[in-house]
């Protein structure tokens, strides 16, 4: 029978370990963005602050224990975006609680406490000081040479970490200064960390010194247009589902972006021509898989047959098949000659691509 003790002597852990549970059961709760659905713009930014408003703020030293309901991997160690490398072998890993900093000298010593939306843009303020979905648990000596250095995409990097992240000139149109730069594969979980922050702070944020790439809790032009285009080149991942429950589970709030990711442009870009997230509803289950991956597709009947398409994360085709719209149609992937890894499915019809998902292989 495996020790409880550790958990007994941790009450307050197994209350939160069973509301997590309860509430990843029911995701999304029923209603919970009622009222926005016809918001556009500023209207829908408001209307989203106000239902995220008010969270259930948590003490610093309180980060620790949530990293281990919010942050695990499936093997139970610490999930580091700074240091994970899906698509190959992670350098090293974390054990919760004993491999906190601490001191470091390098890459591998300890991992500490992340602010992606880094304290010195709001001036070490509560309660964002302490908000969960932009603290995340990185190595400490990466998370010492992102510094306070806004995200973007490296021209030249002056350091590469050992999964792939860089330090560096900017190459993104409108910023020429010093960057830092994710995998790819993390891009769309960190940006939709900062997309909350602008709507979670929306209208207080006074006395914000802001930086290079925010003013306020706004986001200057070069920056949102970044974040808006690694939403939508990495889609909402299963990892991210399940830490929004975690995170609720903890602040009582949800990130809208990874609920509803239309959101983004319905707010920040309302004219332009959206992604038809509804025009083909699809389910892919289980996710993470080991070998076979099963993809639910419930057609509109005005969409005629189309095309299923997995590509690596930096779009190279592996598998195209047909698909017909029948109504709701099931389709079988069997991923038993693949690496583990990302990888996207996408569904294509009249050569359009209508939905884009993150599919995971152990």
């Amino acid at each position: 029978m495996k020790n409880l003790t550790p958990f007994l002597n941790r009450p307050w852990q197994l209350l939160a370990i069973f509301l997590m549970l309860s509430l990843a059961a029911k995701a999304q709760p029923a209603g919970y963005y009622n009222g926005t659905e016809n918001l556009v713009g500023e209207e829908l930014r408001q209307a989203l602050h106000n239902i995220i408003d008010n969270h259930i703020a948590r003490s610093y030293s309180q980060l620790w224990s949530d990293f281990e309901l919010t942050d695990k991997k499936t093997n139970g160690k610490v999930w580091d975006m700074y240091s994970d490398q899906p698509d190959g072998t992670t350098a090293y890993e974390y054990t919760f609680f004993s491999d906190q900093c601490g001191n470091y000298s390098g890459e591998g010593n300890c991992y500490n406490r992340e602010h992606s939306w880094p304290k010195s843009w709001f001036g070490d303020a509560s309660p964002m000081y302490t908000d969960l979905f932009h603290l995340i648990p990185t190595d400490g000596y990466v998370n010492g040479r992102r510094g306070n250095y806004p995200f973007g995409e490296v021209g030249s990097a002056s350091w590469t970490s050992t999964n792939g992240s860089k330090v560096g000139s900017n190459n993104t149109s409108g910023y020429s200064g010093t960057v830092f730069e994710p995998i790819d594969a993390y891009k769309g979980d960190l940006a939709r960390g900062i997309l909350y922050m602008t709507v979670r702070y929306y209208g207080e944020d006074n006395n914000w010194p802001g930086s290079a790439m925010t003013d306020g809790a706004n986001l200057k032009p070069w920056a949102l247009s970044l974040m808006l285009q690694w939403h939508q080149q990495d889609p909402v991942s299963q990892k991210e589902i399940d830490r929004n429950n975690a995170v609720y589970s903890l602040q009582n709030n949800r990130n809208p972006f990874i609920d509803e990711p239309d959101f983004a442009l319905r707010m920040y870009d309302p004219t332009a021509q959206l992604e038809s997230r509804h025009a083909a509803q699809v389910r892919i289950f289980p996710n993470p898989v080991s070998h076979t991956a099963n993809v639910k597709i419930q057609w509109e009947s005005h969409l005629s047959n189309g095309s299923l398409l997995i590509t690596d994360l930096s779009g190279r085709t592996l598998m195209l098949l047909p698909v017909e719209n029948t109504g709701d149609q099931e389709t079988m992937l069997d991923m038993s000659g693949f690496n583990p890894g990302f990888y996207l499915i996408h569904l294509q019809q009249n050569a359009q691509t209508i939905f884009t998902g993150k599919l995971i292989l152990n």
